[in-house]
Order: structure tokens, then C-alpha cells, then sequence
């Protein structure tokens, strides 16, 4: 059959395809097997991050994310503002204080994160989560977070604020942490030092739910001596009840 003759675009159509087409541009990007494309309005803006952020901001205080908007910010993403994953997003931001992002900080964090909408933030909330499986980048966000939690005027942490960040950090993974919070809410302790802090995790990396290898003359803080004697008191008395 003869081929017949190409009917010639109506400029109608023409300009329709046209228009499609202008309306979406791609831009290619390298990637670990060659290059990917991608819609340019997918790509990171540091202006559509800049303008997101101002969504919570207020005119008084343009350059700073507070607690009001700090609630919006968590309520647009779904996540509650305790949950930890904003802990890790702080860190990532190298936020300073607490319920707060400065518009330098909001910057830093998303142009790495490349987020520059509610729907990018989305996305990478499982691959926040995921930065704490590293053991490293945990202790990382473990540190920063002794830092980042008390305030700013204080050399030490209080002890209500501790107690919190370490429920939110050890809690569901230090067997032992149930046992430690009782023993801080019955303690004479007030605040918690760094170098407490810090040890509380090696602590719960290094000794056995029995406590067997403890070594009292070691370098451990006093604070964590005195939980190793409560916690051996609580066992014999458990034991001594059972017996008797």
C-alpha cells in the first residue's frame, strides 16, 4: 500500500505540543550507573527553599523558624516535633538550639538533603531514620544532642531535660535504660555533665545486662558507680524477697 501523504499539524496543534513541551524541561544528572534525567522543577532551588522556609517564619523574626513554626513545619511533614528523626534533621542542619532553626542553618541542612519542599522532606524521612543504624553517626547524634537539648547559658544539662533526651535516644535500645531512669528519678542528681553524658553511652554499649563486667576502679563516672550499687542492691533484695 502506498504511503500515504503526512497530514501537516494544524497551527493549533502545533502550538499546543509547542507549549507541553516548553512546560516540561528536563536536566540530566549523573548518577552511580550514567546519567538519570529528570524534571528541571525536580532538581534542587536554593529560592523555592528559601521561599518554603519563610512559610514559617513570621515578619518580626524573618530569618528565624521558632516553636509556632517549628509546629507547622512537624504538623506539614507528619512527624510529632519529639520524634527523633527532627533530632537527626537538626544535626543535620547544625541547628544550635532547640525548637529552632535559623534561616542559615535551614539552608545548610536542605541544600545537603537537597530538600526543597514539604514532599522532598518527606521522602527522606526514611533515610534520616536510617542514619542511626550507622553506630558511628549515632554517637555522632548522641553527642551533639547533649549540646544542641540544654541550654545555652548552662554548662550542664538539667536533669528533666536529660532524662527526656535520653528516653528519646536509648530508650528502645539500652535493655537496661528502665532501670537507669529509676535510679536517676530517686537520685540526688540535678543536672548531667558531658563527660556523664558521654559515658552513658559507652556504658550501654560495653556492659552486660548482669553487670558482670564492670569494673568499679575503672574510669566510669561516679554517677554511673553508684547505679552499678543500686542496681546490685535492687537484684539481692529481689532475691532475698524470693527466697524467703
Amino acid at each position: 500500500m502506498p504511503r500515504g501523504k503526512r497530514r501537516a499539524p494544524e497551527i493549533g496543534e502545533t502550538m499546543d505540543s509547542q507549549s507541553k513541551r516548553a512546560r516540561t524541561s528536563y536536566t540530566s544528572i549523573p548518577t552511580q550507573h550514567g546519567r538519570r534525567h529528570i524534571r528541571a522543577e525536580d532538581s534542587f532551588s536554593h529560592k523555592r527553599c528559601l521561599t518554603w522556609f519563610q512559610e514559617y517564619t513570621t515578619p518580626d523574626e524573618p530569618e528565624t523558624l521558632g516553636p509556632d513554626g517549628m509546629e507547622k513545619f512537624c504538623e506539614d511533614i507528619g512527624v510529632a516535633p519529639e520524634n527523633i528523626v527532627m533530632l537527626v534533621l537538626a544535626y543535620k542542619m547544625g541547628a544550635t538550639q532547640m525548637g529552632f532553626f535559623s534561616q542559615k542553618e535551614w539552608l545548610k541542612g536542605l541544600t545537603e538533603l537537597e530538600c526543597d519542599s514539604t514532599m522532598k522532606m518527606v521522602v527522606k524521612l526514611d533515610y534520616l531514620r536510617s542514619i542511626l543504624n550507622d553506630a558511628n553517626s549515632f554517637k555522632s547524634i548522641y553527642r551533639y544532642a547533649y549540646d544542641f537539648a540544654k541550654d545555652s547559658d548552662q554548662r550542664s544539662m538539667d536533669i528533666n531535660t536529660a532524662k527526656a533526651m535520653l528516653a528519646l535516644l536509648l530508650g528502645k535500645h539500652w535493655p537496661l535504660y528502665p532501670q537507669f531512669a529509676q535510679f536517676l528519678e530517686q537520685s540526688k542528681y540535678k543536672v548531667i555533665n558531658k563527660d556523664q553524658w558521654c559515658n552513658i553511652l559507652e556504658f550501654s554499649r560495653t556492659i552486660c545486662m548482669d553487670l558482670s563486667n564492670y569494673d568499679i576502679d575503672g574510669a566510669w563516672p561516679v554517677m554511673l558507680d553508684e547505679f552499678v550499687e543500686w542496681m546490685r542492691m535492687q537484684r539481692n533484695q529481689v532475691s532475698s524477697s524470693v527466697s524467703s
